[in-house]
């Protein structure tokens, strides 16, 4: 299965976004993570992931006579490049958006599920916007926000931080 393939599925999507980060699981965590996932379904997409070079495996122990493998993400091997990305068809394109979409459906919908949940008090936002630009500007804001995000990418858990899942969407309207 070549790496766009492995990618362009809602539930592999949901896998490598919980092991951003620098986070190691084993299967059995990420079927905690993920609850609305048929724990058969979660084992098989982390073994193709696997198989694909996208999760490797950070360590090995025995857990009640059999081997429990901790995996961790390869950020180079989980990316849609500019290059992949030119290669993709309309129509993988559109696969991609749509399994973007559903990523972002189940885990807003897993955050509502938690008793705790708090919309306001964590400034939860969904707002769309337009916004005039010309080939320029887009650029320069898109190479700003990149900017922006790189400053925080790399922290890591501590007290009082919390995972915020950020996705960022830009396409032109059908009007413009």
């Amino acid at each position: 299965m070549d790496r766009l393939e492995l990618l362009l599925h809602p539930v592999r999507l949901r896998i490598v976004q919980a092991m951003h980060g620098g986070r190691e699981h084993t299967t059995s965590e990420l079927c905690a993570r993920l609850p609305d996932v048929p724990k058969t379904t979660a084992y098989r997409h982390v073994a193709l992931l696997a198989e694909g070079g996208v999760l490797e495996v950070a360590g090995e122990q025995r857990v009640r006579g059999a081997v429990e493998r901790r995996y961790r993400l390869r950020t180079d091997r989980a990316v849609i490049d500019a290059e992949d990305a030119a290669s993709m068809s309309l129509d993988d394109h559109r696969r991609a958006f749509a399994a973007a979409m559903a990523v972002l459906l189940a885990e807003f919908d897993a955050y509502l599920d938690r008793p705790v949940a708090d919309p306001i008090t964590d400034r939860v936002g969904y707002r769309q916007g337009v916004l005039w630009l010309d080939p320029d500007e887009l650029t320069e804001m898109i190479t700003r926000l990149r900017e922006v995000f790189a400053s925080t990418r790399d922290n890591k858990p501590a007290p009082g931080r919390r995972p915020y899942l950020v996705s960022p969407i830009f396409f032109p309207r059908a009007d413009g």
